[in-house]
C-alpha cells in the first residue's frame, strides 16, 4: 500500500520549486507516519536545491526541520503513539553497525553509504553503486507527509511553540552539539561569527548555558536585535575591536554559510580555545599555523548532531523557555523565501505553514 502525498521539489539547478505529487510507502513495522504542520526553511536547503555542493540527486524536495503528528504507526513501534507531536530533524537513517553509530554519534555513520538523508537520499555512494538503504532518494518536509523509522523521531516538548520548534531540529541542534563537546559552561566567553538562523540559535543557547557572549556581524541592521539577545558586545568587523579580544576566547563558532576568512578570529582565541565551524560546507581559506600552534588552539567543525543531543537540545530549549524567531509562511511564497535567504533578509528562519499545501492538493 502506499499513501498519496504532495510537495514542493525543484527538478534541477535552476529550476524553481514547484508542487510534485509522490508516494510514500505505508509505514513498516518499526516505522510511523507523520502528517506535517510545520517545516523550517535552512540555508542548506537552497545549497543542496542550487547543486553548490554536487551531489544532487533530482527531483529535490527538501526540509529537514519537521515538526507533525503521528497519524499511523507499525505494529512493533513502542516509542510514539497516534496523536503524538513529533519532530524529524537532517536524518532519518544509519547503519547502526559502524563505531560512531555504536558510540551514539550517527551523523558520522561510516557505514557504506554513511546516514540516510531526509531528503536527497544516502549521504554517499558506494563505488559498486550499492546502496544500503534500497533507495537513490528520499523527499523531504516540503510536503504533507512523511514516513520514519521511529527511533529517528523525536518528542516536541509541550512547552515549546509548535512552529519555532520546527528550526531547533537542524539549527538548534547544530550550535548546542559543539557547544556541548567543547564544554561551554557558566562563565565560558563565546564568539558567534554570523547572526543569521544558526546565529540566533547560537547567542540564545550559549547565554541559556551561562556563558558571556560576543556576535560578530557585518550587518548593522542586527546589532541592536545581537543585544536584545544578550549578547555583552557586538563586532562589526573593526580591526580595533579585534585586537582589543586577542585571546579573550573559550569558544568560537562560525555559523557564516558561505566561504569566509578564519585566519583573523584565531588569535580571540585563548590558550586551548577552540574555534568550530558549522556554517560552511565549501573550502576555507588557510590560517597562520603559528597563530594555532602558540596557545594550543584548535580550529574544528561539527555536523549536525545525533539524535540523542537533538531530544537534548529540544528539552533544554523548552526548559529555558528559548526558540528561533520565525516567519511563518505558505509553501507557495518558497521560491521568493530563498532569495531572502540568499540576500540575508530573513529574521531569522522561515517556517513553511504545510496547512497551505492544501490548496494545491485541491487545485
Amino acid at each position: 500500500m502506499t499513501i498519496k502525498a504532495i510537495g514542493y521539489a525543484a527538478s534541477g539547478k535552476h529550476a524553481k520549486l514547484k508542487p510534485m505529487q509522490l508516494e510514500r510507502q505505508d509505514p513498516l513495522p518499526n516505522e510511523v507516519q507523520i502528517a506535517v504542520l510545520y517545516c523550517g526553511v535552512c540555508h542548506s536547503d537552497i545549497h543542496q536545491c542550487e547543486n553548490d555542493w554536487g551531489n544532487t540527486v533530482y527531483p529535490c524536495m527538501p526540509g529537514h526541520e519537521v515538526v507533525g503528528r503521528v497519524v499511523n504507526k507499525g505494529s512493533l513501534v513502542t516509542k510514539h503513539a497516534i496523536g503524538d507531536l513529533v519532530g524529524v530533524g537532517c536524518m532519518i537513517d544509519s547503519c547502526h553497525e559502524c563505531a560512531p553509530c555504536l558510540a551514539g554519534d550517527e551523523q558520522y555513520c561510516e557505514g557504506p553509504n554513511s546516514w540516510l538523508a531526509t531528503y536527497n537520499g544516502p549521504m554517499k555512494q558506494t563505488k559498486t553503486g550499492e546502496n544500503m538503504y534500497g533507495r537513490d532518494n528520499t523527499f523531504g518536509g516540503y510536503s504533507d507527509q512523511l514516513v520514519v523509522r521511529e527511533d529517528f523521531v523525536l518528542k516536541i516538548p509541550a512547552a515549546l511553540p509548535i512552529e519555532a520548534a520546527a528550526p531547533i531540529l537542524c539549527a538548534g541542534v547544530t550550535t548546542y552539539s559543539p557547544m556541548k563537546h567543547w564544554g561551554v559552561k557558566a562563565g565560558s566567553k563565546v564568539g558567534v561569527v554570523g547572526f543569521g538562523g544558526l546565529g540566533d540559535m547560537s547567542v540564545k543557547i550559549a547565554r541559556a548555558m551561562g556563558a558571556q557572549v560576543t556576535v560578530f556581524t557585518r550587518d548593522k541592521d542586527k546589532v541592536a536585535e545581537a543585544h536584545r539577545l544578550g549578547a555583552k558586545s557586538v563586532v562589526e568587523g573593526d580591526d580595533k575591536a579585534y585586537a582589543a579580544l586577542e585571546g579573550h576566547f573559550d569558544f568560537i563558532i562560525s555559523t557564516v554559510p558561505e566561504k569566509h576568512e578564519v585566519d583573523p578570529f584565531i588569535p580571540l582565541l585563548r590558550h586551548d580555545g577552540v574555534f568550530v565551524a558549522v556554517g560552511a560546507l565549501a573550502p576555507m581559506p588557510g590560517w597562520n599555523h603559528m597563530n594555532v600552534i602558540m596557545g594550543r588552539k584548535t580550529i574544528a567543525g561539527s555536523l549536525i548532531g545525533s539524535i540523542t543531543e537533538t531530544q537534548e537540545v529540544l528539552d533544554f530549549c523548552a526548559e529555558h523557555r528559548i526558540a528561533p524567531d520565525i516567519q511563518l509562511i505558505p509553501i507557495q511564497e518558497i521560491n521568493e523565501a530563498y532569495k531572502y535567504v540568499k540576500s540575508g533578509d530573513v529574521r531569522f528562519r522561515y517556517v513553511i505553514d504545510a496547512a497551505s499545501l492544501a490548496e494545491d492538493k485541491a487545485a
